[in-house]
């Protein structure tokens, strides 16, 4: 067994680095899409287009979805920002990527810029946004503190910021028990019929170490942000974070 699988399946800490991470990812990509319908009953979808609403993306802007994945944010992002506007989809899995550049084949986009890089390689000095999206990106870097920062840092003046991921609900709550049933009986036992049991099972040990909306908050005013705000959806399961420069 892989050393990397091992570490999840006994429930040590994390080390989220990056060849960690694009391998959890390229070992699900095939399954990626149809496993987001399944286990969030089709929500997923309706909770990303909540997340491009409240951001306000706007024709002739320039926008990074940052872990783009199969790209979902960016062909919502795509449809308000052009004929003016661009969009750039970035991840570190290439076999993610790939299948989002086929979906946007089949749909004759053209105009999504696609590319494999690890987002804090990125040059914040070639490479500014008016607006930055991650969806179910944040709670994957190897540090919370610094994604926040390098997104700060990838954003024009007055840019903004939104984040959609899980909530990590207060211990105990309702909330935080549902969460941790749902994942231990209903997501990890049917993604092991795929053999992926490890790799889901990675969702509950990030959520563990992710911090809570409060602590969101807390760490993207240290940074600089002007204007930050947290909410919860789908019964506290999830949550977004919005941050204006």
């Amino acid at each position: 067994m892989n050393k990397w699988l091992k570490c999840i399946q006994t429930h040590q800490m994390i080390n989220k680095n990056s060849k960690y991470i694009s391998n959890i990812f390229n070992n699900v990509s095939s399954k990626y899409d149809f496993f987001n319908n399944l286990f969030s009953l089709g929500l997923h979808s309706l909770w990303k287009r909540k997340l491009i609403s409240l951001l306000k993306p706007k024709n002739g802007e320039e926008w990074a979805d940052l872990c783009c994945g199969t790209g979902d944010i960016s062909f919502l992002l795509n449809e308000l920002v052009i004929p003016g506007g661009k969009v750039f989809g970035i991840d570190i899995s290439e076999k993610l990527l790939k299948i989002a550049k086929i979906k946007s084949n089949k749909l004759g986009n053209t105009a999504i810029n696609w590319k494999k890089k690890d987002i804090f390689d990125l040059d914040t000095k070639l490479n500014k946004y008016d607006g930055i999206c991650m969806s179910y990106g944040l709670r994957n870097l190897r540090n919370v503190d610094d994604g926040l920062q390098k997104v700060f840092l990838l954003l024009k003046d007055s840019g903004r910021a939104g984040f959609l991921d899980f909530n990590h609900s207060k211990k105990n709550s309702f909330s935080s028990i549902f969460q941790k049933l749902y994942l231990r009986f209903i997501v990890v036992p049917i993604s092991g019929l795929f053999n992926l049991k490890a790799e889901y099972s990675y969702i509950e040990e990030s959520i563990k170490e992710f911090p809570k909306g409060p602590e969101l908050i807390y760490k993207a005013k240290k940074i600089g942000f002007k204007k930050v705000k947290y909410i919860t959806l789908f019964g506290k399961q999830m949550g977004i974070l919005l941050l204006k420069k």
